[in-house]
């Protein structure tokens, strides 16, 4: 059996170790198969060998969280995330790796009006309190107010998730925008989905058939900007997925919105007052490891508030997109490690500019926001 995995990639690795501090499933387990050089052994060995797929194999590449900060330590550089996509896609292909009711649940994000319906049919649900919360949803509205879109200067991607589950996020990132002087314009509905979880899932056929359908979605030459983290990599990132120039001069106009906003952070309103409390950072993986665009959240949220920084050098916090709904155990053991060091810093509020950590980090009881969503309030107050 052979994997979809370049040689060259998979013998950069020189098992030097240097990985095992920063990957969280070793910390947790202390076992070798957990740990990013673990997972390329046993690449090789399916890929040189042919060891097989089922069994041990998928066990080990499924309990990757994928937040890829094994690639921000490592002195080769192996492009540790690319690996575990090409292997997944073909545990996805050849095995039962992705099950009929997993690849339901992929497609319904790219199905806007019934990923609506059903956040919708959630929010009911969250009343009639037959939702547990150790699902870890955010309390769904009932009801979206419509976004209007103010201008043409920049676009702004809406989504899956953000869309149906935090649009009012999105409307505090506009206001934001807007108080810094640009016209927002938004998507239609090829946006609804940027197919990340897809890739990670190794539906690599879904997440180009999504990957086109937003590119189509935001015609022009105006920067693409994300306030979700973890779609943000995945857009910058359609230049790999597709392999064409359309798509690669698609992804260099795409910005984390802190990116864009730090280099005219001084057009934003100079606060009347500072927000009232202590505020945690935590860098989302795909921010810090992946974009790496975590400074500019600093830069942005700094000017309206008093920020603490967490001193776990950028461990995962363990929501991982899907995967703590997939790995609940896991996922909580290593949420357990980001909120104590959380509770370190003594802050009583967290920003996170990623829906799955804000949800993650909620669950335990923490208070937890966008960054931009502090800024909006600041500004807002201060008028």
């Amino acid at each position: 059996m052979t994997l979809h995995l370049d040689d060259d990639e998979l013998v950069s690795c020189v098992a030097c170790g240097l990985c095992l501090p920063h990957c969280p499933t070793y910390r947790v387990t202390g076992e070798e198969s957990a740990s990013p050089r673990g997972r390329i052994a046993a690449m090789r060995a399916v890929q040189w060998s042919g060891a097989p797929l089922e069994g041990d194999f998928t066990r080990f590449m499924d309990l990757c969280v994928q937040c890829r900060a094994c690639e921000a330590v490592c002195p080769s550089s192996v492009p540790f995330g690319h690996l575990m996509e090409g292997a997944r896609e073909t545990l996805a292909s050849d095995t039962r790796y992705q099950p009929g009711w997993r690849r339901a649940g992929y497609r319904v994000l790219g199905r806007h009006r019934l990923l609506l319906t059903a956040s919708t049919a959630l929010a009911v649900g969250q009343r009639l309190r037959l939702v547990p919360r150790r699902f870890g949803l955010p309390r769904l509205a009932l009801r979206r107010r419509p976004l209007v879109a103010t201008g043409n200067d920049v676009w702004l991607f809406t989504g899956c998730v953000m869309d149906a589950w935090m649009r009012e996020t999105h409307a505090a990132v506009m206001r934001v925008l807007a108080a810094a002087g640009a016209g927002v314009a938004l998507p239609g509905p090829g946006a609804a989905c940027c197919g990340a979880l897809h890739e990670h899932a190794g539906l690599v056929e879904d997440a180009q058939r999504l990957a086109r359908r937003v590119i189509g979605a935001f015609p022009g030459e105006a920067p693409v900007l994300v306030d979700s983290a973890g779609c943000g990599a995945a857009l910058k990132g359609y230049g790999r997925l597709l392999g064409t120039p359309d798509a690669a001069e698609f992804s260099r106009r795409v910005m984390d919105v802190h990116e864009w906003l730090a280099a005219r952070v001084d057009a934003l309103p100079v606060p009347a007052r500072r927000f009232p409390q202590l505020v945690a950072v935590q860098d989302p993986c795909h921010l810090r490891h992946v974009q790496k665009a975590h400074a500019h959240v600093r830069t942005v949220l700094g000017r309206y508030a008093d920020l603490v920084e967490l001193d776990d050098e950028g461990l995962c916090c363990g929501a991982g997109g899907a995967y703590a709904a997939l790995h609940p155990d896991m996922a909580a053991d290593i949420r357990a490690r980001k909120v104590a060091a959380i509770a370190r810093t003594g802050a009583v509020v967290v920003a996170s500019a990623n829906p799955g950590c804000a949800m993650h980090l909620a669950v335990a009881g923490l208070d937890v926001r966008h960054p931009l969503e502090i800024v909006d309030e600041v500004i807002r107050d201060g008028r």
